[in-house]
């Protein structure tokens, strides 16, 4: 079970979901364009709707090799209604197809869009949509790279995701929630990977109006805590600056294994005022993160180029690239168009961070959102293989949207809490016992 946030923000309690019930290998769903799907095995569960295995309908049975998965959830939740909007918009096999042809690319991460609809079972309606099947995703990956990936991966990760970047918001979304777990690699090339889950997508300037700067309280920290932008910790709807912010704490936390912050993610106003302190001193922060061989100069200029960003400016996203590519040509590699993902060796240890302790909730009346802190236990959450594209979301049910935590490594507090609570019976039966023999 994924952790669950002991208090949210005022006027932020998550509606009663239901989860969707379990259909038959065999079903077949038909999408609004009169289009039939079969599904076969469930493979995962995301949010609050299972994903199945899925093909054109046929004779055939759907088996292991499909190419296609199917998310279903009750039409009355939400989750998939939020992504739904997204696909359709901005991710139809046509419009990638024309973008990736105009910019040159020979992929692009954005999973195709097929089809959707809603389906009668038992009384109930479920809401349904097919997208392309996909393989593990990168988090598994890191950690079974000992969380250290190399720097020409890690650049090359960067490259790639900042084409996925530039098209989703040329299509008027950003994402909001980069990271690890939501990076997917194709599943029939490891080569190829996807950005997934656009539960939290934006649509920051429909018809081509940008949203104007405006904070809001109840929607403050909005994201996954370790990486989510300081546009979202004050309560300000994501930009496009706010997707590229991110994808620079991801590169670093991939390149270091840490970030600086993650010492205290119990403390969403701890988090943000860090976040703030290293983007007012970019090389200051980048030398808690490495030592001074380690240093990834490309790193920290991409970094600056962002803070220099307004939040309606469009990024600069061939000199971005330029970057990182400057990165690869410094360590004498080039982009070839293959992931290696070996574990790095001999590499020196990040600088350490003395341990912060939880910081004291003060009633500051000055404070722009609310101060509610949110008190989270993180557990491992190891991703399956064989996910869909649709990734298995930690999301369960009664988790708040306001904080979405990353359900990586507890910490030792956290494991010494869960050990004494899994011993407790046993010590009891113990003492017991010698009481029993000392009144004997």
């Amino acid at each position: 079970m994924p952790p669950k946030a002991k208090a949210a923000a005022k006027g932020r309690a998550p509606a009663k979901r239901k989860l969707a019930e379990e259909f038959p290998p065999g079903e077949v769903l038909i999408d609004t364009g009169k289009k039939s799907w079969k599904i076969g095995a469930p493979i995962g569960q995301g949010g609050f709707g299972l994903i199945y295995l899925a093909e054109e309908n046929s004779s055939k049975q759907v088996g292991v090799d499909a190419r296609y998965v199917i998310k279903v959830e009750p039409s009355e939740n939400g989750p998939l209604f939020s992504e739904l909007k997204f696909y359709m918009r901005a991710a139809k096999p046509d419009q990638i197809q024309q973008w990736m042809k105009s910019h040159k690319l020979k992929h692009l991460g954005v999973p195709r869009y097929w089809g959707s609809g809603l389906h009668d079972k038992g009384g109930k309606r479920y809401r349904f949509m097919v997208i392309d099947r996909l393989g593990i995703d990168l988090q598994k990956k890191f950690d079974e790279c000992n969380r250290r990936f190399p720097r020409k991966l890690v650049l090359q990760l960067g490259l790639r995701l900042l084409d996925i970047l530039e098209y989703i918001h040329d299509h008027e979304y950003v994402h909001a929630d980069i990271k690890a777990s939501n990076l997917m690699l194709s599943h029939s090339d490891l080569n190829q990977v996807f950005l997934v889950d656009y539960g939290l997508a934006y649509r920051y300037a429909p018809d081509g109006v940008l949203k104007v700067y405006k904070e809001d309280p109840k929607r403050c920290h909005d994201g996954t805590i370790e990486f989510t932008s300081i546009d979202a910790h004050k309560g300000a709807s994501p930009c496009r600056r706010s997707d590229l912010e991110i994808l620079s704490y991801c590169m670093v936390q991939w390149l270091c294994g840490r970030l600086p912050w993650e010492d205290n993610l119990r403390d969403p106003l701890y988090v943000r005022d860090s976040k703030i302190q290293s983007r007012e001193n970019v090389s200051e922060f980048m030398t808690k993160c490495f030592s001074s061989q380690d240093k990834p100069v490309e790193i920290q200029k991409f970094m600056e180029e962002v803070k220099r960003l307004d939040y309606q400016d469009k990024p600069p996203y061939d000199h971005l690239r330029s970057i990182l590519r400057s990165g690869l040509k410094a360590i004498k590699a080039e982009d070839n168009d293959k992931l290696d993902f070996a574990s790095v060796k001999g590499t020196a240890s990040p600088p350490s961070q003395k341990k912060t302790t939880k910081r004291k909730k003060a009633a500051d009346e000055t404070e722009e959102c609310d101060t509610d802190v949110i008190d989270v236990k993180k557990k491992k959450v190891t991703p399956k293989k064989g996910v869909s594209g649709m990734k298995k979301s930690p999301k369960k049910l009664g988790r708040p949207r306001m904080v979405k935590t990353s359900g990586k490594r507890a910490d030792t507090k956290s494991k010494l809490v869960e050990m004494g609570t899994q011993t407790t019976p046993g010590l009891a039966q113990r003492s017991t016992s010698r009481a029993k023999k000392k009144s004997t």
